[in-house]
């Protein structure tokens, strides 16, 4: 049996997603970046954390989700990436849950117009609420670096 990995999962919308939690540098919570002429709607500016200048995308407005709302539960999480940190806006941070590879499943084929490729699988996780019954919820695994990556490549095309 291979041995599990640890994932952060965090809501955007009604869904709720997973990423390696190696990638995570930090959470913290909401606070309007400083804009930036030209950047992508998704792009809501930068940030100094402790002297690092730090570029902040909205996941929301990124995956074309359209109720985007600021409140107490909205935080960032600051990712530490092969070659940058960028802090990554979500609704909530829900838990660190560990999975196996055998609790992932392959994601579905989206052919046609969805990109996807920054979905790495599917994991259905099972829990019991305070009245005892048995919950089940899905996690979409994301591949990190590779959402970023089309954000850092959209950005620069449209900044062109």
């Amino acid at each position: 049996m291979a041995p599990a990995q640890e994932y952060l999962s965090f809501r955007v919308g009604s869904e709720e997603y997973a990423i390696d939690i190696l990638k995570v540098q930090e959470i913290r919570s909401y606070e309007p970046p400083t804009r930036i002429a030209g950047a992508p709607g998704y792009v809501k500016g930068v940030v100094n954390l402790r002297g690092v200048i730090v570029p902040i995308a909205d996941l929301r407005l990124r995956l074309y989700l359209d109720d985007i709302r600021y409140d107490d539960f909205t935080v960032v999480i600051v990712l530490n990436l092969t070659h940058s940190v960028v802090g990554l806006v979500v609704d909530s941070v829900s838990d660190v849950v560990r999975l196996r590879a055998e609790d992932i499943r392959p994601a579905p084929d989206f052919s046609g117009n969805l990109d996807a490729s920054y979905i790495q699988g599917l994991a259905t996780l099972s829990s019991v609420d305070s009245s005892g019954a048995e919950a089940q919820r899905m996690l979409i695994l994301t591949d990190i670096e590779q959402l970023m990556a089309d954000m850092q490549l959209n950005q620069s095309q449209q900044l062109h």
